[in-house]
């Protein structure tokens, strides 16, 4: 494994990212390419109103290291957000890992996509020995203690968001709607039918007050539609322009005068 050197010195007692391994080929749950697209479209519209793009790391695939006593302990989420860092590692660097312990944030929230091989860490329902490393769901709740977890099944079409409340997480009920508000950043999480880089699914999906929040693919395509309607706009502008013109130069003459002020 390739581990690139660290541009500075590491702190002299706790590792930082450049210190920790950033893969692991041996880890159960290799992703599908489901698990490209659908972080994708995560990252594209979310955009909380109250927190500048420069100040938001999201991570998806990427280690996030959480016990300082245990540096090699990491999980790995299929998708997270981390409020208030710089979105570059120091403001300069593209992070290998998140590293809690040195960047001092812990993550917002934390949306897991299940697969048949961590179907049952996904969702709380396995035990471990003492001598193995916490859970998904231990290190989510009660060590990290992040706000919110949300679980996609996208073969059963399963959406299940927790909110931490008095020390656990208790399910959100979604209901018909299939979405639920995050009043703390004025984004909502949904599950969005429609076509996504070509891709026509069930997609998580983040919403605002005003509805979808659109990908920048989508914006281009919006302003693009904009310009062109409004280019439409002026031609039948010119042309009404013409046309009112051209009855006025047709009354004047019926009355005998030239629109050029002489009398015929």
């Amino acid at each position: 494994m390739y581990q690139p050197d660290s541009p500075a010195s590491p702190l002299k007692v706790l590792p930082t990212m450049y210190d920790l391994p950033s893969e692991n080929p041996e880890e159960p749950g290799v992703p599908d390419t489901f698990h490209v697209f659908q972080p994708r479209l995560l990252d594209d519209t979310f955009s909380p109103s109250n927190y500048p793009p420069e100040r938001i790391f999201t991570g998806s695939d990427v280690n996030l290291y959480y016990d300082s006593n245990n540096t090699l302990w990491y999980k790995r989420p299929d998708w997270y957000a981390v409020l208030g860092v710089p979105r570059l590692y120091q403001e300069r660097d593209l992070r290998l890992s998140y590293v809690v312990w040195d960047e001092k944030v812990t993550p917002f929230i934390v949306v897991e996509l299940l697969s048949p091989g961590t179907e049952k860490e996904d969702l709380g329902r396995t035990l471990r020995d003492a001598k193995s490393p916490p859970t998904k769901w231990e290190v989510y709740e009660q060590i990290l203690k992040i706000p919110y977890y949300a679980i996609f099944d996208r073969y059963s079409q399963m959406f299940q968001p927790f909110k931490l409340e008095e020390g656990g997480y208790k399910a959100i009920k979604v209901g018909d709607s299939e979405r639920f508000w995050l009043p703390e950043i004025q984004l909502g999480l949904g599950i969005w039918e429609g076509e996504y880089d070509g891709i026509e699914h069930r997609w998580l999906r983040w919403y605002d007050a005003e509805g979808w929040v659109l990908t920048p693919m989508e914006r281009e395509r919006k302003r693009a539609e904009s310009e062109r309607q409004r280019a439409e706009q002026q031609q039948q502008l010119a042309e009404s322009e013409r046309q009112r013109a051209e009855r006025l130069i047709a009354q004047l003459r019926a009355l005998g005068i030239e629109p050029d002020g002489e009398n015929g």
